[in-house]
């Protein structure tokens, strides 16, 4: 009987190990194919094995510099279906660690999740790897702090096939899930061979005792509704379909099981609950429930018992499917059918009167033009059209599904309003009674340049947004402007995802992204600052992201004409495709110098792009599209001009791999409108 179940246990033990897909590891003995790049700080495997680690002492000599990161390049992946990639990590002191996915024919990395928390022991996360057809690699980029002794080390790193929300318990990690700590009442492994005291006997993946599930008992309950609580993994990409478990319950009353998810602000939504919470489930019952997580959630079982007699309740076998449990269910609503740059029209929106206008503006130095491109096209009412006082102009969205919350997006400029509580308010309208609720006014008292605004709503019915300008007299009216609306799922603050941004993207809202003054080829830096630049008739009034943010700018009233400010990107591998940088570039003022882009190839500058003169008192965007197949730097540089009237300003640098979408608008000088 006992050399059985050691088999038994063997063969377990053997099944859950065979799940592990290439790129797996757990640093024993080598490194499994994981290598250092050749260009960063060293990974060394620990001398009695079991852990590779980064310090900050490590190749001091050889790669001087904290700014220098530890690279961990993994073997090839072929992985064309989902997968699961769970790390086993902890940072020492301060530092950071950044996983990315590494695509062939592509010198962009793609972030899959970071992490900057020190603990003093290790710690597990779960990123999703979507399926691929494309081979790729994992990259681990470990930066150590300044602090004495820090170091960032990796334990363990398991690939397997499914979705991180799966589990069986089977594995040491028990897949990421994690108990949330009650003084009482906890969830706990079972299984394993051991005699389990709950009268549940086999678990529900091999049917025998070797086998492990989780489950928690109210013997220890102090108090009326102690509750216990097993939390998943958080997921890092959106997931729509079916969740499906096993469950038990004792015989006992006194007990209620529930699922829950939770997103990054703490809300809650109940996804399940037993329809009769006091018949017990003798057997495994399957549940299968319906999920839409368009944004990253954590999944939680909850357990609460009345009393210490409340019984037990077991949970095994979380599994994950991308097809909904019913049939019923209705697909994932795409809210893009309410976006709308105005560059081909309306879009989806409509209008009762024709009280909006489509309007482009040449770029010139009087007037900005759209925020989308600075030369192309928005939404413009002008509300002395109006006949009488108290005029009104309505532009209505697509129907939006009731029973979901949205993040709505836009950005709005104002132009001779005296009553900026009128200039424009957002409604949402229920498409059945009419009726309309007021979710955001304009506060902003700025003019003359664009204003982002987020707006978080929920509607229980199907509804449409209102976008409404009115005045209370002919004299109070004025221009409103809008332009770039766009409609997401979930809440504002969570739909910028959890990741930082890739590599080569920045909107200097939290600093420069990685990006570097250039302080061996410069006379001064590149300034990052907000709002208007304290010379007049030169620089923005504002940022492009937000209006009310932050960009870089060139400080002319410092410098003598000719004086330059060089900002240089993070090294970039090098491709045989094309590669395509965007931005967003201020040049505004009557002695403004140069602004170039240049490839810089090991010390050889390759001139890319480059304007002079004054360009635009708007934003304008840039598309350059390069090709480089060795290792290189994107630089920015600007010079100063004839006068002082000469600063000069970047923001929104976006890099991606592939051509560009679409020629770089021309941004020849004019003062003419063209008006819809």
């Amino acid at each position: 009987m006992m050399l059985s179940l050691y088999l038994l246990a063997v063969v377990v033990c053997t099944q859950a190990q065979s799940q592990l897909l290439p790129g797996s590891c757990s640093f024993k003995s080598n490194t499994c194919g994981y290598t250092s790049d050749v260009d960063s700080r060293s990974w060394t495997l620990h001398r009695d094995g079991r852990f590779v680690a980064v310090d900050l002492e490590d190749d001091a000599a050889s790669k001087p510099g904290r700014e220098v990161p530890g690279i961990l390049l993994s073997p090839p992946l072929d992985h064309n279906d989902w997968s699961c990639l769970r790390l086993v990590y902890q940072i020492t002191g301060s530092g950071s660690l950044e996983v990315l996915q590494r695509f062939n024919g592509k010198s962009i990395d793609r972030p899959l999740w970071s992490s900057q928390t020190p603990s003093d022991s290790w710690v597990i996360s779960s990123m999703d790897l979507q399926n691929h057809t494309e081979s790729s690699m994992v990259v681990l980029e470990g930066r150590p702090g300044p602090s004495a002794g820090s170091s960032v080390a990796i334990f363990e790193i398991d690939i397997t096939p499914g979705y991180c929300l799966e589990c069986d318990f089977e594995g040491s990690h028990l897949c990421g899930y994690s108990n949330q700590w009650n003084a009482n009442v906890n969830w706990f492994v079972g299984g394993g061979g051991q005699l389990l005291h709950n009268d549940i006997p086999n678990d529900h993946t091999y049917n025998n005792r070797t086998g492990h599930l989780m489950y928690v008992d109210s013997v220890y309950a102090k108090s009326f509704k102690e509750v216990a609580k097993l939390v998943s993994p958080l997921t890092t990409v959106p997931m729509s379909g079916c969740l499906s478990f096993n469950y038990q319950r004792s015989e006992e009353g006194g007990n209620l099981f529930s699922v829950f998810t939770r997103d990054r602000l703490g809300q809650y939504q109940e996804l399940w609950r037993p329809e009769n919470h006091s018949e017990p489930e003798r057997e495994w019952t399957l549940v299968q429930v319906d999920m839409k997580a368009p944004y990253s959630i954590q999944g939680f079982f909850e357990a609460a018992f009345n009393s210490p007699r409340s019984g037990r309740i077991a949970l095994d076998d979380i599994s994950f499917s991308p097809e909904f449990c019913s049939k019923d269910t209705e697909p994932t609503f795409d809210p893009s059918i309410a976006n709308c740059d105005f560059e081909s029209g309306l879009c989806r929106y409509t209008q009762s009167q024709l009280t909006w206008r489509k309007v482009s503006v040449k770029p010139n130095i009087f007037r900005i033009g759209d925020h989308t491109t600075g030369a192309g096209s928005f939404l413009l009412t002008h509300s002395r059209l109006g006949l009488q006082p108290g005029y009104v102009s309505r532009l209505i969205s697509p129907t939006l599904p009731g029973n979901m919350k949205y993040c709505l997006r836009f950005h709005f400029s104002l132009r001779g309003f005296n009553q900026t509580t009128q200039a424009l308010t957002v409604y949402l309208q229920n498409q059945q009674s009419g009726g309309l609720e007021r979710i955001w006014t304009q506060g902003e008292k700025s003019r003359g340049i664009w204003i982002a605004a987020d707006v978080t709503f929920h509607t229980s019915q199907p509804a449409e947004v209102a976008f409404v300008s009115s005045c209370r007299s002919f004299w109070d009216c004025g221009f409103v402007a809008l332009d770039d609306i766009s409609v997401s799922l979930g809440d504002c603050e969570l739909v910028s995802g959890p990741l930082s941004s890739p590599p080569g993207h920045c909107d200097f809202e939290v600093g420069l992204c990685g990006y570097t003054q250039d302080k061996q080829s410069d006379a001064v830096d590149w300034e990052r600052r907000r709002g208007p630049t304290p010379t007049s008739y030169t620089g923005p009034r504002g940022d492009h992201s937000k209006g009310l943010g932050y960009y870089l700018y060139l400080e002319a009233s410092d410098l003598l004409p000719g004086e330059n400010a060089r900002l240089k990107s993070r090294p970039f591998r090098g491709t045989q495709g094309p590669q395509c940088l965007s931005f967003f570039y201020h040049m505004y003022g009557s002695g403004t110098g140069h602004l170039s882009v240049h490839v810089d190839k090991g010390g050889e500058d390759v001139l890319l792009w480059q304007r002079s003169g004054e360009q635009c008192v708007a934003w304008l965007r840039a598309q350059v599209e390069y090709q480089c197949e060795s290792q290189h730097q994107i630089v920015f540089e600007a010079v100063r001009g004839s006068s002082v009237r000469s600063d000069i300003a970047i923001d929104d640098i976006l890099l991606e791999s592939g051509p560009c979408p679409e020629m770089e608008i021309q941004t020849s000088v004019g003062n003419s409108n063209d008006i819809e």
